[in-house]
C-alpha cells in the first residue's frame, strides 16, 4: 500500500483544496491529511485562522477525500511524518513553510525513499483562502 501525506491549514475549504486532495489521492492508495494547529498557523502566518482547528479538521474529514485526517503536533512538526512513514509527501503549489528542511528531516528519520511532489494549482487567482477571505 502506497501512503500519501499532505499538510495544510484548509481554513476556508474550497475547490482549490478539493483539487489538491484529488491530485494527491492519485499518487497512491492511502491519503493522510495533516491539519495545521491553530498555534502553528499563528506562528507561521502571524494570525489565527478564521476557523479553528476542530472545524477545519471536520470540514476536510466530511469531504471524504482522505482516508485519515489528523491534527499536526504542537511539539514536533515532523512527528506525524515519523508516525505514518509516507511513501509520498505532496505539497501545494504555494506551500512555503517547513519545506526547506523537509528532505533533510526525511533522510534523518530513515525515510530516504519518501518522494516529495509539488502539485499544480487550481485557478489560484480565484481559489485561494486569502482571496476568498476578502469577499
Amino acid at each position: 500500500m502506497k501512503k500519501i501525506m499532505v499538510f495544510g491549514t484548509f481554513d476556508i475549504f474550497h475547490k482549490g483544496h478539493i483539487s489538491f486532495l484529488k491530485q494527491a489521492r492519485k499518487q497512491g492508495d492511502y491519503l493522510a491529511v495533516v491539519i495545521a494547529r491553530d498555534e502553528t498557523v499563528k506562528k507561521v502566518k502571524g494570525k489565527y485562522p478564521q476557523n479553528n482547528e476542530e472545524k477545519r479538521l471536520e470540514k476536510v474529514r466530511s469531504s471524504f477525500l482522505a482516508d485519515e485526517v489528523v491534527l499536526g503536533s504542537l511539539e514536533d512538526k515532523y512527528l506525524v511524518i515519523k508516525k505514518y512513514q509516507p511513501d509520498v509527501i505532496c505539497l501545494g503549489y504555494d506551500q512555503k513553510f517547513f519545506i526547506d528542511d523537509l528532505r533533510l528531516e526525511l533522510d534523518k528519520t530513515g525515510l530516504i525513499k519518501t518522494e516529495i511532489i509539488k502539485l499544480r494549482s487550481y485557478h489560484p487567482e480565484i481559489y485561494k483562502s486569502s482571496k476568498l477571505r476578502k469577499h
